[in-house]
């Protein structure tokens, strides 16, 4: 072929030539700071469980759950977001095992705090679906409709607990309006203003939740639009931030992350708070299931996913790879 000159003069693939000239040009860096680790504690069980729908997670039981966290911190990853498993027949409508200073999830906030101490960022999903019997995030008014407001009276009990179990950070899931404040104000009534709140600003209803249902032993029937957001609605995650940063969310959050990362992006830009996203089961699944069937390639495709996701604007990612992927970036 004859060329003219030097052209193209400009030529950007000579900053791709070679591993270490894009290690070195790299925009965007993973770091195992980055990184938290969602973990399931399950009630009454002496070895770990595995979650069909998740190879490679499982319910843990209390033993292997403070391994897991001595691991994460061995990692160098920033944190564990525990959710709790209980028993089935400790279930019922108002979630009470949720609020037991005794229950599974508080029972394992204090085994992890005791194993790492300040070590590692210890998390608390602050739900009561894995603790109704109806499985919603709240309980249930005298037509089957999740109440708001009565909600939130749980809610307040449900982080005050957890804060004397010694959560670190306390994250509120059901995206109840108004519930930023109010568990802000029930733990500064007890004297706990250095636990904060990672708000689920933006946490859509999708299908994407499929695994976590059988992670966490859900009884729910029906869904829950109602109160997650609507998957075509972008101006709404901006009021919901607005709401939540008002009523005193130290960061928020975006979930699902994969299929938000537009909201994730604008999210980002408009708030000087830390910006975390959730990949959560479903996006797990699909890439174990077609790494499973040789379709992709497994290592590759968790860390361009990571990549993406830290690209489009978060700060802190949680994924269930957090503690492999923590080892390969050390």
């Amino acid at each position: 072929m004859t060329t003219y000159g030097s052209f193209p003069g400009t030529r950007p693939r000579r900053l791709r030539t070679t591993p270490v000239m894009r290690r070195m040009v790299a925009e965007t860096r993973l770091h195992p700071a980055d990184l938290i680790l969602p973990a399931f504690v399950r009630e009454g069980v002496d070895e770990p469980v595995p979650i069909t729908a998740m190879p490679g997670v499982v319910q843990h039981s209390r033993d292997t759950l403070k391994k897991a966290a001595a691991e994460a911190v061995e990692a160098g990853i920033s944190g564990i977001m525990l959710f709790g498993v209980p028993e089935e027949e400790k279930k019922d409508a108002l979630g009470t095992a949720g609020t037991d200073p005794d229950g599974i999830l508080q029972v394992a906030l204090r085994d992890v705090r005791a194993e790492v101490g300040d070590d590692l960022l210890v998390m608390s999903d602050l739900c009561l679906d894995e603790f109704t019997d109806h499985g919603h995030c709240g309980v249930l008014d005298a037509e089957g409709r999740v109440d708001n407001d009565a909600t939130l009276e749980r809610y307040a009990e449900m982080a005050q607990v957890q804060a004397d179990a010694g959560a670190h950070v306390v994250g509120p899931s059901g995206m109840m309006d108004g519930q930023i404040g109010v568990i802000r104000d029930a733990l500064d009534q007890i004297g706990r203003e250095d636990v904060a709140v990672l708000a689920y600003t933006a946490k859509y209803a999708s299908a994407f939740y499929g695994p976590f249902r059988e992670a966490v032993g859900s009884s729910l029937k029906g869904d829950r639009k109602t109160y997650q957001q609507d998957a075509a609605n972008v101006r709404e995650s901006m009021r919901e931030l607005a709401l939540d940063l008002a009523e005193g969310a130290d960061m928020v959050m975006v979930k699902p992350a994969g299929p938000y990362l537009d909201i994730l992006a604008k999210v980002a830009e408009a708030v000087d708070v830390p910006v975390a996203a959730y990949q959560i089961s479903g996006e797990y699944s699909m890439i174990e299931a077609a790494a499973e069937k040789g379709w992709i390639d497994r290592d590759r495709a968790v860390l361009e996913t990571l990549t993406g996701i830290k690209r489009a604007g978060a700060r802190n990612i949680l994924t269930y790879w957090a503690t492999e992927v923590a080892r390969t970036l050390r």
